[in-house]
């Protein structure tokens, strides 16, 4: 029965430490904030506790005492309770609070200490806190006290006579107070000032000015607010990522959607997930493989399937395929394979059924194709002309997803710069939800390949760049161009 209080970073899902993720995948319980990545909670195992105690400004489901007694119930219960805060749980993150709350009670814990926007949004807006010829020391405060303390204990004279940077948290809501206390403690109207907005996200946004303009610049919370001649400092990157501030939309089914997204949010893009099918495996029984010559893959889902299905509850290895060869239909299938300790015969030149089918030698043989229940007939159709005669072994299907509201409603508001589609359903079963193709003119559809474009254009969409080759990295690098253009 252990509290872990574990620091989630400022807001980037890549910045949580390798011992925050191992928690998280094996908490019992996840209490977390409003300012934790929302990703971060999808590596939470099937059937964990989820409770959300985020505070917003001016409204809290929960008390920090309530949440100080929610972590003692929980782990007193014996179970693995992860406290997942923004940023670090001891940098202002009331960590101690809670630290002394399991201690009364006799719970143990643990803390994980995670990535401070104090440091890492102004690391992403390319501003150094410290450098060696212009600042060598760098002080983080509160702009924020604790209203029931009664007074404020901040000696912002002592801090404005200090001299090196000081970074500001949870202080917009009293910038000018702030800018007008240091200025009158002895630090110049012209010092550079910098706000970083939602430091270390795809919407990252920094506002630079003096200490003396700084309150009427327009700087909202949450932001990292920058002080000092550090703060004249630009060495930019994040925000110079070529899909930074794009909003792209990933349709793919969730199965499969880390990949792309992980892919995209490395560009700088914020992924809009809207997961427009799923894919169930099916119940199947394998045939005797001794008497195929060939096994065909279409998608990485139906090597999953057949491997994980079919033989009984322990499934299929790669000693059952000896003396098989072995086709896919493109690199992800590919390596969908070689996870199960498998190498592809044959892999075509584009990665299309009406390729496969070309690079397929003539033969008589006989061909087991492991598919989706539903799927077009060229594969089959072709090799038989070819002279094979071919067994179908549906092993999974694609089924419509339910698309929330919510994720409707901010399509259709906007912005969203990219739609992307990696299949015919998604395009199919998007639409359905949306009840036609997207109004929004600035949305640019990206097609992973000829088939699924043909299905948007069917649906009366423009399609604005199509992936070459037909492949996830292909379809990133469609995306780049699309918008570098």
């Amino acid at each position: 029965m252990t509290v872990y209080l574990v620091g989630a970073g400022p807001g980037d899902p890549g910045l949580l430490t390798r011992k925050g993720e191992a928690l998280l995948r094996a908490a019992d319980v996840v209490v977390y904030d409003r300012l934790a990545p929302v990703e971060l909670l999808e590596l939470a195992r099937s059937g964990a506790e989820l409770v959300d105690v985020g505070k917003a400004p001016g409204a809290a489901p929960m008390s920090q005492d309530e949440i100080n007694a929610l972590l003692v119930a929980r782990g007193t219960d014996g179970r693995c309770v992860v406290r997942l805060k923004g940023g670090d749980p001891f940098v202002f993150g009331r960590g101690g609070e809670e630290a002394e709350a399991c201690i009364a009670a006799g719970v143990p814990f643990e803390v994980v200490p995670g990535v401070t926007s104090a440091i890492a949004a102004a690391a992403y807006a390319g501003i150094p806190v410290t450098h060696r010829r212009v600042s060598t020391s760098v002080t983080i405060v509160t702009g924020h006290e604790d209203p029931a303390k009664g007074g404020d204990d901040t000696r912002w004279d002592v801090l404005a006579r200090s001299g090196g940077t000081i970074v500001i948290l949870m202080g917009a809501g009293r910038l000018a107070e702030i800018a007008t206390a240091l200025i009158e403690g002895g630090r110049p109207a012209s010092t550079p000032v910098a706000a970083v907005r939602y430091g270390t996200r795809p919407d990252q946004h920094t506002i630079r000015a003096t200490l003396g303009t700084i309150a009427s610049a327009g700087v909202q919370p949450p932001s990292a607010i920058v002080v000092g001649e550090v703060a004249a400092l630009d060495f930019p990157w994040f925000e110079r990522q070529p899909l930074f501030g794009r909003t792209i939309v990933v349709t793919r089914a969730r199965e499969q959607m880390s990949e792309l997204r992980e892919r995209l949010g490395a560009l700088g893009a914020a992924v809009l997930e809207v997961p427009a099918i799923r894919c169930t495996p099916l119940d199947f029984a394998v045939p005797d493989l001794e008497h195929f010559g060939w096994l065909v893959f279409t998608s990485a889902n139906g090597v999953d399937a057949f491997f994980d299905g079919g033989l009984g509850p322990a499934g299929l290895d790669a000693r059952a395929l000896a003396g098989l060869r072995i086709a896919v239909i493109g690199p992800g299938t590919a390596a969908a394979l070689e996870r199960r300790g498998l190498r592809a015969d044959l892999l075509p030149e584009r990665f299309v059924a009406e390729s496969l089918v070309d690079a397929f030698p003539t033969g008589t043989e006989r061909v087991l194709l492991a598919r989706a229940e539903v799927a077009r007939d060229v594969l089959p159709d072709g090799l038989a002309r070819k002279g094979h005669d071919v067994e179908v072994l549906a092993v999974y299907r694609t089924e419509p997803a339910a698309i929330g509201p919510a994720a409707l409603d901010r399509i259709r508001s906007g912005p969203v710069d990219a739609i992307t589609f990696t299949s015919s359903s998604t395009v199919e079963n998007f639409c359905a939800a949306m009840g036609g193709a997207p109004a929004d003119p600035r949305a640019r559809v990206v097609s992973i390949g000829p088939v699924t474009s043909e299905a948007a254009r069917a649906h009366g969409m423009c399609v604005d760049a199509e992936a070459e080759p037909h492949t996830i990295d292909g379809l990133v690098d469609a995306v780049v161009r699309l918008f570098s253009r």
